[in-house]
């Protein structure tokens, strides 16, 4: 474990340069003194890393030197096979070039890895849009990935949902996400960071100048801030529901999954009828309509009021209309 650990710590200085204590701790999930140990003895073992004290210090690998410790394991070359996606990388305009370096990756493979990575492929297919929803046209993503890679200014046309529905917007593009089948642009736009969905940018023209990318700036843990936040404005409020066995096994089909984790947290034991009582975030009286009709007769709005009258509405109207004749 250790002499691993001691390889990856060669890896990320080649890779990525400086690199502090606390860094390299983060990334290997260690302590900062278990990584102090590390270093004295790729020390005591020749190996030519120096380290700078202050603000702006850390380990770094004297230049040119370089480990030819990069043999990959058996989980790590199938691994590599599992983490490309071929419909992604073909929208981003990359689809050629991924299926090139796989190619070349399994061709410089030992015989035995590259068996076994050859089975990955024919046994495990990755499909990363989500059921009941068509692919969206991104036709500016390659433009869009371009900015981001370039970190050049670009002028856009979007759409958005609240009016004015069709505004201009002058972006320091950041990074792409994909999210269940959808790209988003991270974006400074003036002074503020904000998120995109690409397929509702209309026009998109490159300017001339380039941005500065701001630094410390993580787009992972951007993203994971956004979708915390995301989720705490939807909770507008909440419904107690009871729930047939039928409807709470349908749950995890039809609603998100943090209405799903709370439907599972707040699950009271089931009645004589077999139903359960449960306690979920709605993001308005309207949306909650159509997500409970959703579920039908599996399904009893307890409360708000509110929202209990609007579904014993829209089901007389569907009675009304379903009537024989």
């Amino acid at each position: 474990m250790r002499a691993s650990r001691l390889v990856s710590i060669l890896l990320l200085l080649q890779t990525r340069g400086r690199m502090t204590a606390q860094e390299l701790a983060d990334r290997l999930e260690v302590s900062v003194r278990t990584i102090y140990r590390d270093v004295e003895s790729l020390h005591t073992a020749g190996i030519p890393l120096y380290g700078d004290a202050g603000p702006h210090g850390g380990y770094q690998l004297l230049d040119g030197y370089r480990t030819r410790l990069t043999g990959l394991t058996a989980d790590e070359a199938e691994s590599l096979f599992l983490a490309g996606l071929p419909g992604p990388a073909a929208e981003l305009g990359l689809g050629a070039v991924v299926t090139a370096a796989q190619l070349k990756l399994m061709a410089a493979l030992p015989v035995e890895l590259r068996d076994r990575a050859g089975r990955i492929q024919e046994r495990f297919h990755l499909d990363a849009p989500t059921w009941y929803r068509d692919q969206e046209p991104v036709t500016f993503l390659p433009a869009v990935a371009d900015a981001v890679w370039n970190e050049r200014r670009v002028q856009v046309r979007y759409r958005r949902w609240q009016a004015p529905q069709e505004v201009e917007r002058r972006l320091d593009p950041y990074g792409l996400v994909l999210k269940a089948g959808r790209w988003y642009l991270v974006a400074r736009a003036g002074e503020d960071v904000r998120t995109y969905r690409v397929s509702q940018i209309l026009e998109l023209h490159p300017l001339p100048e380039t941005f500065a990318r701001p630094e410390g700036f993580c787009l992972t843990a951007y993203w994971r801030e956004y979708l915390a936040e995301f989720e705490a404005r939807l909770r507008w409020g909440e419904a107690t529901v009871r729930l047939s066995p039928r409807g709470l096994e349908r749950l995890a089909d039809l609603m998100t999954p943090g209405t799903v984790a709370a439907a599972r947290q707040s699950a009271q034991p089931p009645d004589e009828e077999g139903w359960t009582r449960v306690t979920v975030p709605i993001e308005s009286i309207e949306h909650a309509l159509g997500e409970f009709l959703r579920l039908g007769v599996d399904a009893e709005v307890l409360d708000p009021a509110e929202l209990r009258d609007r579904l014993a509405a829209a089901a007389r109207v569907l009675a009304e209309r379903y009537r024989p004749s």
